[in-house]
């Protein structure tokens, strides 16, 4: 049995110095596979021949939304809704192209050294948080609630680390799709995910 990212929802309790920046965010702002037939917001206009991605970008574009907006974004179920893995896939897209802008945008007014310097920066902090010794590299949940099981999460902080250290390929499909098994007193996961999230802004900030 595996266990996406967000499934669970357990209490935090920080066990080292600083892991308030990393802490819990609400339950909404976790991505979940979802269809488009209801988005959050009101009905999306369907016309004749209009492909997924056009109508969530028309959307996006609407509520203005970032990259980071877009990695969280969800819609409710419905029966013969589209595709999840479809929508999920050109969210991801999507999130690319608006990464993208961002970077762009960034650049101009502050500079492309200024961009990488602060990507620089955070790459720094995240590193030093997966260089961790396995096992202690997040809070963990109680012995009595569930979490992501420790050595799976150990086992991608490795190759993020080695990523960020010695350029080791790696993409953010990788990061993105990470999936963790379930395990009684694992890491607590809502921090795990934000810890995630923050790889994935520094892997698109410095494509």
């Amino acid at each position: 049995m595996s266990t996406a990212k967000g499934a669970h929802e357990q209490a935090y309790t920080p066990d080292q110095p600083g892991d308030d920046e990393f802490s819990d965010r609400s339950e909404n702002d976790v991505h979940s596979s979802a269809t488009l037939d209801e988005p959050r917001g009101g009905q999306l206009p369907n016309p004749a021949g209009a492909k997924i991605e056009d109508l969530v970008e028309t959307a996006l574009l609407a509520a203005a939304m970032t990259a980071e907006d877009i990695r969280h974004v969800a819609f409710g179920m419905h029966k013969g809704g589209y595709s999840p893995e479809h929508v999920d896939a050109a969210l991801e897209r999507l999130e690319d192209a608006f990464a993208a802008r961002e970077r762009d945008l960034a650049a101009l007014i502050g500079g492309e050294q200024s961009w990488m310097a602060d990507a620089e920066s955070a790459a720094d902090v995240l590193v030093a948080r997966l260089s961790r010794p396995p096992g202690h590299r997040f809070a963990r949940t109680s012995v009595l609630a569930v979490g992501y099981k420790r050595v799976d999460v150990d086992r991608l902080a490795n190759k993020l680390t080695r990523y960020f250290h010695d350029g080791r390929e790696l993409t953010v499909d990788e990061v993105r799709t990470a999936v963790f098994r379930p395990e009684r007193g694992g890491y607590q996961e809502t921090q795990v995910d934000r810890v995630l999230d923050s790889v994935v802004d520094v892997m698109l900030a410095v494509r």
